[in-house]
């Protein structure tokens, strides 16, 4: 067995940061994909010069942004969905080449796209929006230069907590507190979990040695009686609940949590947040590179990424289209992350597949 075969199934158990849409999953699990409108256009790939296949995140860009780059460009879309990074990834080996025009990978996982050969390199002279990306969520460790990817939006992983039921923790380690005990969502997600538990103790969960690994499970641990439900879907509806009075998730989860209840309030910890940027790459052999282009540079235009961070408040490193956007979102801390937590965050590193089994260890116990 391959160090990918490990690796993808050892994945295969996690669960994603993004679910899949109720009646979508089945179909693009299959390959089938979904169209615009919500409807199905078949699970062939064609060779139509007006197309453009892309292969994306759920819940990540709103039908009517995709509605209009095909009204203006006359280029039909096939959206096909996936729910990990490592899902995708399986499909674009097993998948023939061309198949899919677009991807929609994490850092992490554009460092391991390219070092197995599977992206295309940008055509930067055709990419005249790509000045509206932010300079520090450019030219990254993961893709110096940016000659494969393009920042399209971020997360950070940050506390919530309900100010009406617990003062405000200011660290992670905080979290570790009674007050919160069987009282805190987390993420259903084994690498970024981990991680927060390494950071109290100054580590950043990507370490490989055995002594680090090790101090990272006795503090898992001890989050064990803490935490509460573990859910990558929608963790904010806990906090809305009342189920739990804080949470260690996604800031746009926070953002959506507030609109419900405005008591949900964020901490960027002290420690820094877990922080992540999707990208937008053309896979290796794409049949439709110039329409992929000319779609990566509409994804950049302000006025489309305004529309984008309205339904679904990530970070959004397109700095021109924060300016666009109402007071409200841009004095909102948990929509329009500061850009320090940005740039003084943790990101995810890919680890080797044996690694990778030490942690999922650790989370298997943390978990039982």
């Amino acid at each position: 067995m391959s160090d990918f075969d490990v690796m993808e199934a050892f994945h295969k158990q996690q669960i994603s940061r993004r679910q899949f849409l109720r009646g979508a999953l089945g179909l693009a699990a299959a390959g089938l994909a979904v169209g615009t409108a919500g409807g199905l256009t078949g699970c062939g790939k064609s060779d139509n010069p007006n197309e453009l296949n892309i292969f994306i995140w759920t819940e990540y860009v709103p039908d009517s942004v995709l509605e209009g780059f095909e009204k203006e460009t006359g280029i039909h879309i096939n959206q096909y969905l996936y729910s990990s990074n490592e899902d995708m990834l399986a499909k674009v080996r097993t998948e023939n080449e061309g198949t899919y025009d677009i991807l929609q990978p994490t850092d992490y996982m554009v460092k391991s796209l390219i070092a197995q050969d599977l992206l295309e390199p940008l055509d930067h002279s055709v990419l005249t929006n790509k000045g509206n990306i932010g300079s520090q969520y450019m030219d990254q460790e993961f893709d110096p230069g940016n000659k494969y990817s393009i920042p399209f939006m971020g997360s950070a992983t940050a506390i919530a907590y309900n100010e009406d039921e617990v003062d405000k923790p200011e660290s992670f380690t905080d979290m570790l507190d009674e007050k919160f005990r069987s009282n805190i969502v987390t993420l259903n997600d084994f690498r970024e979990v981990l991680a927060v538990a390494g950071m109290t103790v100054g580590l950043t969960g990507n370490e490989k040695d055995d002594e680090s690994i090790a101090k990272i499970a006795k503090q898992a641990a001890k989050f064990k009686p803490n935490f509460k439900l573990y859910d990558s879907d929608s963790p904010r509806n806990a906090l809305v609940s009342g189920d739990c009075i804080a949470g260690i998730i996604w800031t746009a989860e926070i953002a959506l949590a507030q609109r419900d209840n405005p008591a949900i309030q964020v901490t960027f910890p002290s420690e820094g947040c877990g922080i992540g940027t999707d990208n937008w790459c053309i896979p290796k052999g794409a049949k439709h590179n110039d329409n992929a282009l000319r779609f990566i540079n509409y994804m950049l235009r302000p006025e489309v990424a305004k529309v984008v961070s309205e339904d679904y408040p990530y970070v959004q490193p397109n700095t021109e289209a924060i300016k666009l956007l109402d007071e409200d979102f841009q004095n909102n801390p948990v929509e329009n992350v500061p850009s320090d937590v940005f740039k003084h965050g943790r990101r995810t590193e890919a680890l080797p597949p044996k690694v990778l089994r030490k942690y999922d260890k650790i989370w298997t116990n943390l978990k039982g």
